[in-house]
């Protein structure tokens, strides 16, 4: 038997919200395309890469706050 859509939905609309949670998460991995076979080791390399900065002082963090007022603009207020 083959359910359509509008069935679909509403059976995942009359589940929890925690099964209507797993559920989402399953359908968007369903949509990802598969990594790379050299996805980890890519990343492990940019890991490397980003490390060798911050140790050799090419790179210089700085505290998250002050990242966020780069990103966002510089607004202090409690609004999110």
């Amino acid at each position: 038997m083959t359910l359509t859509p509008e069935q679909i939905t509403a059976a995942a609309l009359a589940m929890s919200a925690e099964g209507r949670q797993d559920l989402l998460v399953q359908l968007m991995d369903s949509l990802e395309d598969p990594p790379d076979d050299d996805y980890e080791e890519a990343w492990a390399e940019e890991i490397k890469r980003r490390l060798d900065d911050y140790r050799s002082g090419r790179s210089i963090p700085i505290p998250a706050a002050e990242a966020h007022k780069l990103i966002f603009g510089d607004h202090d207020d409690d609004a999110g």
